[in-house]
């Protein structure tokens, strides 16, 4: 029987916290009562797995009777007219990952999974407002936990956060990766990434456009530092360490509106790829920008 994984990685990145200090994003009510695609995979055991996604990172994961929403924000969807998730699993603690979070909570009474760090900072946040008790419940870096055939597995990432976390998702042979919310990879990060079908991958700033905007000094150095986030050129380089055969499909995403846009993201980490230390080309794999805006298509590997 032919196992297929249908992957529609339609994260809308745009700033991320450091920026959402500085704008107010105005919302569309309709956008939030939208239909958003469901995309689908069959599993090993032949049972279907289907993957819900929603703006930004936000995305609803159902499977085996079980449903879970990962970074629920309130911008991107009304989720208390999607259905009711039996858990929440949350990446960090900046607002455009968990904004709405409280309501959610307080609404269903979902059970959280997340770091400690993170979990604390939320705590802290009034404008999330009382989360209820025994909600939370602490998972930890590099620490695989299961969902039936889907294994997640956290890993840690630099950000400026308590405690942020990527994730790895397998299921059986096949598996996708979402980093995005770094300000520097290492080998740790490239081994989290590795041997792919498909992976989100951060390309948030051009440098020059960034040094000679408008952001204020310090707002650049956090950008540009090892907790900030990746430029299009370290995008690019970090690509160039898990490229393979068998990736089927790359996405850059969480382009700043104000120091970046997407021919100029999509061109630099080409030219990363064409010219740097490895046996491949650009156009020997599927690259493009995840939207803003919008679900990104359907990818089948």
């Amino acid at each position: 029987m032919k196992k297929i994984l249908l992957v529609a990685l339609a994260l809308c990145l745009s700033y991320g916290f450091a920026y959402s200090c500085l704008f107010n994003h105005s919302i569309n009510l309709t956008t939030k009562m939208q239909n958003f695609e469901t995309d689908s995979f069959t599993t090993k055991n032949g049972k279907s797995l289907k993957i819900t996604f929603f703006k930004h990172a936000s995305l609803l994961i159902e499977y085996a009777g079980k449903k879970f929403f990962i970074d629920p924000v309130s911008d991107y969807a009304d989720f208390t007219q999607q259905p009711k998730a039996d858990y929440i699993l949350i990446t960090h603690e900046h607002s455009d990952h968990i904004k709405g979070l409280g309501v959610i909570s307080r609404k269903y009474g979902i059970p959280i999974y997340t770091t400690g760090g993170t979990a604390d900072a939320m705590l802290r946040m009034k404008s999330l407002g009382k989360m209820p008790e025994g909600l939370i419940h602490e998972i930890r870096e590099d620490e695989p936990f299961g969902i039936k055939d889907l294994t997640v597995n956290p890993f840690t990432i630099p950000h400026d956060a308590a405690q942020p976390v990527g994730y790895r998702l397998e299921c059986g042979e096949h598996s996708v990766g979402i980093a995005t919310d770094l300000g520097k990879y290492n080998d740790y990060i490239v081994k989290n990434l590795e041997n792919l079908d498909a992976v989100l991958l951060e390309a948030n700033h051009d440098i020059r456009m960034l040094q000679v905007g408008k952001y204020p000094y310090y707002l650049k150095q956090r950008i540009l530092g090892d907790r900030g986030h990746l430029s299009n050129e370290n995008a690019g380089r970090l690509l160039c360490r898990i490229l393979h055969d068998n990736l089927k499909a790359v996405f850059l995403g969480h382009l700043s509106r104000e120091n970046n846009y997407e021919e100029l993201a999509y061109e630099t980490v080409c030219s990363e790829v064409t010219l740097g230390d490895n046996p491949y080309r650009s156009r020997d794999f599927k690259i493009q920008v995840a939207k803003r805006d919008h679900i990104s298509e359907i990818i089948t590997v």
